[in-house]
């Protein structure tokens, strides 16, 4: 049953790559919300662990309930707040595509992509090279996978955009400047190219452009997200 659309709010911060994710399915599904920006560390603002202890952003609010991590607010979100896109296929084989390669870019894109930021986040005699290169390695598979698999297709899984779509876009935008893939990778790049097509994604982008300057690895992004509207 939809609920009051007034009573959905989201934790966030507009340049944390685990909030796009879910402020593109709410801009692709027209679900209104309203959002409170966390500032900070997460774990040391006690009123947003109070809502969740392990202090992780996204997480949304809807009343008195407290939904934490992307794929089970997106999850939430289309069977509370169903809309004309939909992000999570009913047919259980479609679904349990989508949730495949949701998992398989939060593990093994966005979090190695983490890695090569915590990374530059350290002080100079702790840093873990060790890491880096095993993020490193990651990628390379993860890459090459998800070139041969996008290779004739349009998007990740199935014929229609999905929740697995909204998972690729952050750290696809992330990964050009952190550890690049566009010119090994062709039929990755024309897929990311897609996602920037899409009004949700240039709106996350938009919104994010006051912050991305603070990306630990802000110059070396593509200069045209810089730009009013990413092209």
């Amino acid at each position: 049953m939809p609920h009051d659309e007034s009573i959905l709010t989201l934790h966030m911060h507009p340049l944390a790559s685990y909030c796009w994710k879910v402020l593109v399915a709410l801009y692709e599904s027209e679900t209104p919300f309203s959002s409170i920006q966390v500032d900070g560390a997460p774990k040391d603002n006690k009123a947003y662990a109070d809502l969740w202890p392990l202090a992780k952003m996204p997480l949304l609010q809807d009343g008195e309930h407290v939904v934490p991590e992307t794929s089970i607010i997106i999850d939430y979100l289309s069977a509370r707040y169903p809309a004309a896109a939909i992000l999570i296929p009913a047919d259980r084989d479609a679904a349990r595509e989508v949730r495949l390669w949701d998992r398989v870019f939060d593990l093994y894109f966005h979090t190695p992509m983490q890695k090569f930021v915590s990374d530059r986040l350290r002080p100079e005699g702790a840093k873990d090279a060790l890491g880096v290169e095993e993020a490193r390695t990651i990628l390379d598979k993860a890459y090459a996978m998800l070139d041969h698999r996008m290779a004739g297709r349009e998007w990740v899984a199935g014929d229609a955009f999905s929740m697995a779509d909204c998972a690729a876009m952050p750290p696809l935008f992330y990964l050009h400047a952190v550890y690049p893939y566009r010119a090994a990778y062709p039929a990755l790049a024309a897929y990311f190219e897609r996602l920037l097509l899409r009004s949700s994604v240039q709106r996350v982008i938009r919104e994010a452009q006051p912050w991305l300057q603070y990306f630990p690895f802000a110059d070396a992004l593509d200069p045209r997200f810089l730009a009013a509207t990413p092209e």
